[in-house]
């Protein structure tokens, strides 16, 4: 008792300024790795530190010992490794844009409709003959893919999607993204898989499908300019030929059931 009416006299204006401007930045520190791969390296380097305390705890010796030169390793790497989260944090600092608002999650009958509009989306394309990649981001965030594009930050309708890839247009190159259920940026640009055993038939468009599907959980739908198949990327995999309901069927599996389930704490919201 004595020792905490010590510490209640020890607390005055100062220490409550500090603690909140701490909290603060801490918070908008979480917010800024929300939407990149960094919040899975994050994970695990909480596992490494949980198993690097157990060893150490029950004197597990060559453990402890291997563990330690890990960690002395990740002390070069880190910077490394997160030096896309580290510059972004660095851009928003200097434009004054630290300090963020992030709105609330999407509900089921968003995501309903969303699905809806991309099945229709996608079937108008491929009776168009009008190539197309859309990304569904999930729990791995892909900002540093978004940044490749043009922001947009619009409600996705099968309308505005099919006007984003008419031929000629100025974005109809590129992935859209999507977040949540909006359009978070247009005409990104989306790593390339380097695996030599994919079919020569496929193009670009399937090549960074699969690539973007290699660093992360995306979902990424795919219409093929050339024949109008409609195809499907996700965890290194290529699902092709897929038909409406087979579509449907899909997208409803990997977005409404997957939601329904929960999300991690550290997902971003809509349009961050």
């Amino acid at each position: 008792m004595t020792q905490l009416l010590t510490l209640y006299k020890a607390i005055n204006w100062q220490s409550i300024v500090d603690i909140a401007v701490v909290a603060v930045i801490i918070y908008q520190l979480l917010m800024l790795i929300k939407g990149t791969r960094a919040v899975q390296l994050i994970k695990g380097l909480f596992v490494l530190l949980v198993v690097s305390v157990l060893a150490k705890q029950i004197e597990l010796t060559t453990l402890s010992w291997m563990l330690d030169k890990v960690w002395t390793m990740l002390l070069v790497a880190l910077p490394v490794v997160f030096q896309p989260e580290l510059r972004r944090a660095l851009e928003q600092l200097g434009r004054g844009k630290f300090i963020t608002m992030h709105s609330a999650s999407t509900g089921p009958e968003e995501y309903k409709k969303l699905i809806e509009e991309l099945v229709r989306c996608t079937q108008i394309l491929s009776q168009s003959r009008i190539g197309a990649l859309i990304v569904i981001e999930k729990q791995t965030g892909i900002q540093e893919f978004v940044d490749t594009g043009i922001k947009i930050d619009g409600v996705v309708s099968s309308e505005f999607l099919v006007n984003i890839f008419i031929p000629k247009s100025p974005l109809h190159d590129g992935a859209i993204i999507i977040r949540g259920d909006r359009v978070a940026a247009a005409g990104c640009f989306l790593p390339l898989t380097q695996d030599n055993r994919l079919q020569k038939d496929l193009g670009t468009r399937h090549r960074a499908a699969l690539g973007l599907s290699e660093v992360s959980d995306a979902l990424i739908i795919i219409v093929s300019e050339e024949t109008g198949v409609i195809s499907t990327a996700k965890n290194s995999q290529l699902t092709r030929f897929l038909d409406e309901k087979g579509l449907r069927d899909l997208l409803k599996n990997e977005i409404l059931v997957e939601k329904a389930s929960g999300y991690n704490p550290f997902r971003r919201g809509n349009h961050a």
